[in-house]
């Protein structure tokens, strides 16, 4: 892919992505200009907090509550995990579980384990497990079939 980056003196910020075809690559740069308009406001401590879809782990319903994981904390927010699958669904979150969606970009290793589940080790060495329902699609993801 050619690139070319232009610097300017005046005007609005701009980015054009012109392609031929939807591939990975392409999908990847999308992906990564639709993420930066996506803010999820969490709370902590009674504190509003702006998180970054990339800085999220995961995402797990809990007791009819949805919590945000990052590496540093944990935010309550005010979003079920149906809504939040649906906002994220094209920035490489996937759901894992009935109760969990997660950051496949955060993931730092795989491991396959009986019955078709997976062991999923977030950047943060916190392991996720990947329920024999969702593996079989995340495994097509992963080898880029999807």
């Amino acid at each position: 892919m050619k690139y070319t980056i232009n610097q300017i003196t005046s005007g609005e910020d701009e980015a054009i992505l012109n392609y031929i075809e939807m591939n990975e690559e392409v999908a990847r740069i999308v992906a990564f200009f639709k993420s930066d308009s996506k803010k999820i406001i969490g709370w902590k401590d009674k504190i509003q907090i702006v998180i970054r879809p990339e800085e999220i782990l995961y995402i797990e319903s809990v007791d009819g509550r949805t919590f945000a994981y990052t590496e540093q904390d944990v935010y309550k927010v005010n979003f079920t995990l149906a809504q939040l699958e649906e906002l994220l669904k094209d920035i490489s979150f996937y759901r894992c579980s009935k109760s969990m969606i997660m950051n496949i970009d955060r993931v730092a290793n795989l491991k396959s384990l009986s019955s078709n589940r997976i062991d999923a080790v977030m950047q943060n060495g916190e392991h996720i497990m990947i329920s024999r329902t969702y593996a079989t699609e995340f495994r097509r993801i992963l080898r880029g079939e999807h």
